[in-house]
């Protein structure tokens, strides 16, 4: 038996065509496109860009100031549920703080992540109020759910906005166990 080149060829990039195409149709309109919807009818929030794996969702988000982070992780994760399924939502956003923010939060970041190590999470907020009490411009915000801490920065019109698991990640068993 002997097989043509030409229809062989043309059969699999036709298969080929459907089931990518395919693929990427529902990536977009079951997947990318409720997730985008409500993004979108968040105030103060922009998606700049969707990454979807067979584990996790990854939103780039730009937030204007004044904006509660645990509100729009909140938001997102009841109401893209569907397009969430099984999926872990992880939220990155892309704002770009002040280099004064960045230096008072790197001061600032033993304390809280001692509290944070030491699940003493109700040192955070009275942590970082201490410290943004020097400055006369800065305005620390902190909230908390079962999965995260949350703390907004706003310096004027700059803000930082961080997520800080509250589950500790494993690092394995330790040597001498």
């Amino acid at each position: 038996m002997k097989l043509r080149l030409l229809p062989v060829i043309i059969s699999v990039s036709i298969s080929a065509v459907v089931l990518f195409g395919g693929w990427f149709v529902y990536q977009s309109v079951a997947m990318e496109n409720p997730l985008k919807q409500v993004v979108e009818s968040t105030s103060g929030v922009e998606l700049v860009h969707t990454h979807i794996t067979n584990t996790a969702t990854e939103l780039e988000l730009k937030l204007q100031s004044g904006v509660s982070l645990r509100e729009v992780y909140s938001k997102i994760q009841n109401e893209g549920g569907s397009a969430l399924g099984k999926r872990e939502l992880k939220l990155k956003i892309v704002n770009d703080p002040s280099p004064q923010l960045e230096q008072w939060w790197s001061s600032a970041l033993f304390d809280v992540a001692q509290a944070m190590e030491t699940k003493r999470y109700a040192q955070i907020p009275k942590t970082l109020q201490d410290r943004a009490a020097a400055s006369d411009s800065l305005k620390v915000s902190t909230e908390m759910d079962d999965k995260f801490v949350y703390i907004t920065l706003s310096d004027g019109d700059q803000s930082k906005f961080i997520m800080m698991p509250r589950a500790a990640s494993v690092m394995g068993v330790w040597p001498n166990e």
